[in-house]
Order: C-alpha cells, then sequence, then structure tokens
C-alpha cells in the first residue's frame, strides 16, 4: 500500500495524474525528430513546423484561387517554388504539390551538422555538432558556431574547415596534401 501524501508532496503533484497519464502522440514524434537530428533547443523544432505550416497553408491558399486570378497563382506559385527550391526545402520547383507535404524535416535537413554528414566531412551527427560548437567549420568567410544554421543551396559548396582547424590538419595528413610552408603562417 502506498502511503498518504504529506501536504507539500501533495501541492507539487496537484497537476499530475499519474494514473491516468497518456503520452501525445504529438510529443513522442517531437522528441524522436530532436534525438534524430541532434536539435538542442525545441524550440527550434517548434519553429520549423510553424514555418512549414505556413508555407503549406500558403501552397492552399494559392492552390484554392480561382480561374480570374490564373496570372497572379502562377506568379506567386513561381516565386514560392523558386524561394523554397533555393533554401533546399523542395527537390524541384515543378508544382505546387511538393509545397503542400513540406514538413519540418525538411528545415532540420538543411541545418549545418546534416549537411557536414551529407558531404562526408563528418562520421555523423553528434561529431558534426561538436566540429560546429568547437569553430572548426566555416561557411564561406565566416566562422560558423551555431549548429542551427539552415544553409541555403547557393552556399552549400562553401562550407569547409578552418584553416587553422587541427581536423583540417588531419585530413591533410591523409590524404597527403600538407604544405609545411602554409602551415608555417
Amino acid at each position: 500500500m502506498v502511503r498518504k501524501l504529506k501536504y507539500h508532496e501533495q501541492k507539487l503533484l496537484r497537476r499530475l495524474d499519474l494514473v491516468n497519464w497518456e503520452a501525445s502522440g504529438g510529443n513522442l514524434a517531437e522528441v524522436r525528430a530532436l534525438r534524430r537530428y541532434r536539435l538542442g533547443r525545441r524550440e527550434d523544432y517548434a519553429q520549423y513546423k510553424a514555418l512549414a505550416r505556413s508555407v503549406r497553408a500558403l501552397a492552399r491558399k494559392l492552390r484554392d484561387l480561382g480561374p480570374a486570378s490564373a496570372a497572379f497563382r502562377a506568379r506567386c506559385a513561381a516565386a514560392l517554388l523558386e524561394k523554397l527550391y533555393g533554401l533546399g526545402l523542395v527537390n524541384s520547383r515543378q508544382s505546387l504539390a511538393v509545397c503542400e507535404s513540406l514538413s519540418a524535416a525538411a528545415f532540420c535537413r538543411r541545418r549545418l551538422p546534416c549537411l557536414l554528414v551529407k558531404l562526408r566531412m563528418a562520421q555523423n551527427l553528434r561529431h558534426a555538432v561538436t566540429f560546429v560548437e568547437q569553430g572548426h567549420v566555416r561557411v564561406g568567410p565566416e566562422v560558423v558556431t551555431d549548429p542551427a544554421l539552415l544553409v541555403p543551396r547557393a552556399v552549400e559548396d562553401f562550407i569547409t574547415w578552418v584553416d587553422a582547424s587541427r581536423l583540417r590538419q588531419k585530413v591533410l595528413d591523409y590524404n597527403q596534401e600538407r604544405d609545411d610552408f602554409d602551415l608555417a603562417a
């Protein structure tokens, strides 16, 4: 038999019903996504879900426009598809159907650590997040220490190691491309 709870214990557990507790389905999916993409903050995933929801709503509104505004609908749909393709969230610029199936995972896949794994600069997401947080990676001329950076398609080719990084030196040693003159400076 369970002992009777003291007053302060009852006060702490007033809002929590341990007998009828059920895990909500959305919460488990969110935790699974947080683990899969190594998201450090739950707020980032909530923002990605909100952005994906607004893009889907916009695509639905564009789809439902009447035949009188066909030219406007075509212009807006092309602009939306071009923007999403440039960000790397969709793979084709063909139709609004790809916009209506956009999810928060598409935003998570465009984060810098995921692209490091895709470019084979890191073995897994855990190492990629560590490399970014320690300052071993740069995008263009800027050193990036925030793993939540969303990288567009145009900048994806400019992801490299920082010049003074020990990882860069190890990669150059492994590929037998190390120049002692560059490393001495």
